[in-house]
């Protein structure tokens, strides 16, 4: 073999390892020349540097918590705790000061009293951070819970899951940047460890802040718009639907958060024309099928020239449809998409972490998802494998902790 090569030498003048170090330096030059040119198209000196939105903050304290009303961030990860055994009254009333005091920092750009990495902190990119209250942390904490305060009832279309349901206690962590909710999230359980166990964690996703304007409806996995019927924020009506009036409760809502795995592998099966019946919108404008816009009144009254309903009985939209103008039937949907790693031969483990807020689950959420459990056509490809109920307590003042309307 080396004479071999002694005599390609002599042939070539060139061997296996210069051709070698040739190519690298061919490659070397590659990458100077990528490096010379993107160095091009670098801004001049002086140029107005890209906007930078991680600095933007939401106010903590307040009449109701932050994270409801506030315009959905681009993540968001929520958290279920079971309390431990003997953790009483008092036992709450210090676990909610700590949690509403490191909040109450990380959420304006400060670390957490006990940060090791308080760098970490500095982005807050909109931050929010809300509590809620199962049966029995409100039990725990001697007061009378809401009569809505408890599982949902057993609809035909569930097939949940222990490790996707319930809990004493919710944290919903929600920013436009995902490290931030990360170190967030793992400030937080820090300050409960000694206090609670995680039940559940999920984590969710929308469209990356400044990629859509404020306001745009959110679209799930499907495709489909999803949240163009809700109440808008600071308006009477979004008061009406959504804040809880009376008790330790006055300024609070009660949340529903339901894990829907969607089959996205049979959807794609399905064509344009047969999407939009089961859904009863246009899926590229979101307008109802007798519509030409996102926020046109659906017309369920219409019929095709052949005496059939333009908006099908079965379609999504007209299942969840209230009955009247008031309260009753009507939720504040602030929904978040999941997207898990596959396996087998399937292209997609993704769904919707449907989260809600209304005034009463009872009065408002329990009948539109009777409805729907009972002839949605989108059932074919919907799954709820997770359902969890928890009271919301209102915010508190700078001094205060969130539930201390039930704590003290």
């Amino acid at each position: 073999m080396a004479a071999s090569d002694e005599g390609a030498r002599g042939r070539t003048g060139s061997t296996r390892r210069q051709f070698l170090l040739g190519g690298a330096a061919a490659g070397f030059g590659a990458v100077a020349a990528l490096s010379a040119e993107h160095t091009l198209d670098r801004p001049a000196a002086g140029a107005e540097p890209a906007p930078l939105h991680g600095t933007e903050t939401v106010p903590f304290h307040g009449a109701h918590q932050a994270g409801i009303a506030t315009d959905a961030q681009a993540y968001a990860t929520f958290v279920a705790l079971d309390l431990h055994d003997g953790v009483d009254r008092e036992a709450l009333g210090r676990l909610m000061r700590v949690l509403s005091d490191d909040a109450a920092r990380l959420t304006q750009g400060e670390a957490a009293l006990a940060d090791t990495e308080p760098e970490l902190a500095v982005v807050p990119a909109r931050l929010t951070v809300t509590f809620g209250f199962g049966p029995r942390f409100v039990e725990r904490a001697g007061g009378e819970a809401p009569s809505w305060l408890h599982p949902l009832p057993a609809f035909a279309v569930d097939r949940l899951e222990p490790g996707f349901s319930d809990g004493d206690m919710l944290l919903q962590v929600a920013a436009d940047d995902q490290l931030t909710v990360s170190h967030a999230t793992r400030m937080l359980l820090k300050d409960a460890r000694g206090f609670a166990d995680v039940r559940w964690t999920q984590r969710g996703f929308r469209r990356a802040h400044g990629s859509v304007a404020p306001g745009t409806t959110m679209r799930n996995l499907f495709g489909q718009v999803d949240g163009t019927a809700n109440p808008v924020p600071g308006t009477p009506d979004f008061d009406e639907v959504v804040w809880a009036t009376e008790g330790w409760m006055a300024g609070g809502t009660s949340a529903v958060v339901r894990r829907i795995h969607m089959d996205l592998d049979e959807w794609d099966t399905v064509g344009r024309a047969g999407r939009e019946q089961a859904v009863g919108r246009t899926q590229a404008s979101g307008a109802p099928l007798t519509g030409t816009a996102e926020h046109d009144e659906p017309d369920f009254t219409a019929r095709t020239d052949a005496g059939f309903s333009v908006i099908p009985e079965f379609s999504h939209v007209r299942r969840a449809r209230g009955v009247d103008e008031g309260r009753h039937d009507r939720i504040f949907r602030r929904g978040y998409n999941y997207d898990d790693t596959p396996s087998g031969d399937h292209v997609s483990d993704a769904g919707l972490i449907f989260a809600c807020f209304q005034a009463d689950v009872d009065r408002q959420f329990t009948p539109m998802q009777r409805r729907l459990a009972e002839l949605d056509l989108l059932n074919r490809w919907t799954t709820p494998i997770g359902s969890s109920v928890f009271a919301i307590p209102p915010g508190c003042e700078p001094g205060g902790f969130v539930g201390d309307t039930l704590l003290t």
